[in-house]
């Protein structure tokens, strides 16, 4: 037994060792996504590969959690042939790395013989080769188009750096200088924390800093299942939808099965769509990474994040789907594909937590690159920004704008605008809040952001990686969606669509005065638009997040002036809310669940059939989606298989669509547009 005020000393050391990481890190890399973008993250492991620390806010989840896996496959490699002044590089999204751009270093630390707590850095490397500038393509169809796949590998043996194997990854990238330099920014920061580590163990001993770690992972996991406990048993399911193609939108469906029973969670995505030729697929750590991070926001947000938190929950992965690739399958969007499992599974336990859920959020990384010759010096610049968009509105409050979301860390939404341009060959013309971009709801969706920049230098590409651009951020319990992802080219003042399916970009070429437009989603609404606060609608028109047309035709808010009039608004709403759509929902054997292979691969989604009246109604198509509202919930969204003659008022589904829908045959459910079904 370890006595409570050291183990509360030792909780907050190990935590204050990652936070000088961080300082020491960021202090002394090369590139901007790390000193200006923070796009790294810091843990503190131990021998069992399980995480012991890691600074709540800061670090992001993705980066970490998945170092369990990265630590176990360089012990499958290696075994015992691991000894002081090791250290390992890793990058393989196939082993427990996340996208080739994230590189982790491991550096073991020994005590009384046995790997003892030890320091890890992940940290995304501006480029590491591949097919475009950046490395991250939305053209990539394997994995060797993204860049240099790095297995578990001692980079330092003994002390002694690999030199050879330095070069020859460093020839292999773009901008090598930058790559070394974050490199060895790297290997100072965990230098620096091992010396940290070493001096807790000589002031309190091997032994007491061991059984701090016991008792803490064991703390961690008794909260959670007290959390889990609280819980209704049960089984629940969801699916969300991933936006894959080439010429048009061809759905990837993530679909989660949560099981509570007791105090432990089950997740199993069986059901999800198979692997992709397209970079939205991720390796094995990636979507229990996405559930437990979900898990552990809505159950238990407050207390530190160890390894022990994730004892209750199992997550089942089908090797050969989007959740679990295997090679040469692209990897680039598995920011995407975890978002999407974050979406299932929030949808999935929306019931169980009684409609206290939150809108869906921007879907993902939003990477947009830049790169090509820099005019001044002629080496290749890679420019890369990742907009923040809206975060969701929750049941009492507005989502936030453009910030990170509460998925991930405390990232810088956008590099500043002095250090770009110093940097590169960019003009920032225009950085502001999007209007009318957050989901209405009772309780708005957060809005995202609209940045302008002017391209100076010929012969650059560019290329995106991101989601929401065609299937926006829903909103949940009533509230409707945000606005979708745009990146596109203003060239002469007239925009260019820089691919046939937005969000997927592949080496675009760009012109010099080209003006690059980077628009990101607000965040999905939460609760009826018609019953928000009309004073709160007319702050936010006056604030600049909603215009006032956008006010009248969703809010109802109905002016006479600079007033609002309240009987005519309260007549308004009234007819807003009669003309809604409304659907009878009725199972249908004939259609498929989604994911199911299709000879028309618009059609990969849940299937839906409505009637012609509706579907005039709606303004949609064959191939068109909607999404069915759930009041307590998340909506479902669904593609026209068919439209039926008629004004019957009337949808078809397969009756599993129904029970996620808690609706029976017949029940009844507001019908909403999502995509038209053309591009």
């Amino acid at each position: 037994m370890i006595d409570p005020i050291t183990l509360e000393v030792l909780r907050e050391a190990f935590v204050s060792i990652v936070r000088e990481m961080r300082v020491t890190l960021v202090r002394t890399a090369y590139s901007s996504i790390l000193y200006e973008g923070e796009d790294f993250s810091c843990v503190l492991m131990d021998g069992d590969a399980q995480i012991v620390a890691m600074s709540k806010g800061q670090d992001h989840p993705l980066h970490i959690v998945p170092i369990a896996w990265s630590m176990k496959a360089v012990r499958e490699k290696f075994g015992d042939d691991i000894h002081p002044g090791d250290m390992f590089l890793h990058n393989d999204p196939y082993t427990g790395g996340t996208h080739l751009n994230d590189v982790a270093l491991i550096y073991p630390i020994f005590a009384d013989g046995t790997m003892f707590v030890f320091p890890v850095v992940r940290a995304h490397w501006g480029d590491v080769g591949g097919m475009s500038p950046g490395s991250l393509s939305g053209g990539a169809t394997e994995i060797f188009q993204e860049g240099v796949r790095i297995p578990p590998i001692r980079i330092v043996d003994r002390g002694v750096p690999n030199q050879a194997a330095l070069d020859l990854i460093f020839s292999n990238m773009r901008g090598p200088r930058e790559r070394q330099g974050d490199f060895e920014a790297m290997l100072g920061t965990c230098k620096k924390a091992a010396e940290r580590v070493e001096g807790l163990a000589a002031k309190y001993g091997v032994a007491t800093v061991r059984a701090a770690v016991a008792e803490l992972m064991d703390r961690a996991e008794l909260r959670m299942r007290r959390a889990i406990a609280a819980l209704r048993d049960g089984e629940y399911v969801y699916e969300a939808h991933l936006e894959s193609g080439r010429e048009r939108l061809e759905p990837l469906t993530v679909r989660a099965k949560v099981t509570v029973a007791d105090d432990t969670i089950t997740i199993d995505l069986t059901g999800t769509s198979p692997q992709t030729a397209g970079p939205t697929n991720v390796g094995p750590a990636m979507a229990p990474t996405g559930a437990f991070t979900i898990v552990k926001s809505f159950l238990d947000p407050g207390s530190d994040v160890n390894s022990g938190a994730f004892r209750p929950l199992t997550v089942i992965t089908p090797p050969g789907t989007i959740v679990n690739a295997n090679p040469p399958a692209p990897c680039g969007g598995m920011v995407e594909v975890k978002y999407c499992v974050e979406t299932a599974v929030m949808g999935a336990l929306a019931p169980a937590l009684d409609g206290k859920v939150a809108g869906d959020l921007k879907g993902g990384g939003n990477h947009c690159y830049v790169g090509g010759p820099h005019p001044r010096t002629g080496e290749t610049f890679i420019f890369y920004e990742y907009p923040a968009g809206g975060t969701g509105g929750y049941d009492g409050g507005d989502g936030s704008n453009t910030v990170r979301a509460w998925t991930e860390s405390d990232m810088t939404t956008l590099q500043p605008i002095e250090a770009i341009e110093q940097l590169y060959p960019v003009h920032v013309e225009a950085t502001a809040i999007r209007e009318d971009s957050g989901g209405p709801g009772r309780w708005r969706g957060g809005c995202g952001l609209t940045r302008a920049v002017r391209i100076q230098a010929p012969s650059t590409q560019l290329s995106v990686l991101a989601e929401k651009a065609v299937l926006p951020p829903f909103g949940v319990c009533g509230g409707d969606a945000g606005a979708r992802n745009r990146f596109w080219i203003s060239r002469d003042g007239r925009p260019v669509a820089p691919s046939p399916l937005p969000g997927k970009v592949s080496g675009f070429p760009i012109e010099p005065g080209d003006v690059l437009m980077m628009e990101s989603s607000g965040g999905g609404g939460f609760g009826d638009p018609l019953d928000r606060d009309v004073a709160a609608v007319a702050a936010d028109v006056a604030e600049g997040y909603v215009t006032r047309a956008a006010a009248e035709r969703i809010y109802g808010v109905v002016w006479r002036g600079d007033a609002i009039d309240e009987a005519a608004t309260a007549t308004r709403r009234a007819e807003l809310r009669v003309a809604r759509p409304r659907v009878s929902l009725h199972p249908a054997p004939d259609l498929a669940s989604a994911g199911a292979a299709t000879a028309d691969a618009r059609l990969r989604g849940r299937a839906v059939r409505i009637d012609a009246e509706t579907a005039r109604a709606l303004g949609i198509s064959r191939g068109g989606v909607v999404e069915l509202v759930n009041p307590r919930g998340a909506p479902l969204r669904a593609w026209v298989a068919d439209v039926m003659p008629g004004n019957g008022r009337r949808a078809e589904m397969a009756a599993d669509g129904l029970r996620m829908l808690a609706l029976a045959d017949g029940g009844e459910a507001e019908i909403r547009a999502v995509h038209s079904g053309a591009l």
